[in-house]
């Protein structure tokens, strides 16, 4: 199993992200309060961070971040999670 794989199945939501990245934030503002099992991981300060987004970017094409899961799920980034949100698909997923 790799890294990725063992990161995604503990929590609910999961967000790969950069501390002072505004898309990250915004992503974390509407996740935040739709669920209590919600893990960041801020990539730019993880020793093993490149790798991390390397492992997504093969996997899954994304080479930005934030890079949401959801159940385990690649969701995609900030503005995939705001559609999500507007066309009410959003909240059932975290429920």
């Amino acid at each position: 199993m790799s890294q990725l794989s063992s990161m995604l199945g503990t929590h609910k939501a999961v967000m790969f992200s950069w501390v002072s990245c505004p898309y990250c934030v915004r992503a974390e503002k509407l996740l935040r309060p739709m669920t209590n099992d919600f893990k960041i991981y801020h990539v730019d300060q993880m020793s093993e961070g490149e790798a991390l987004r390397k492992e997504i970017y093969e996997k899954y094409q994304h080479e930005t971040v934030p890079a949401i899961f959801i159940n385990g799920k690649f969701v995609g980034g900030c503005s995939d999670v705001e559609q999500l949100d507007c066309e009410g698909r959003l909240a059932p997923l975290l429920a």
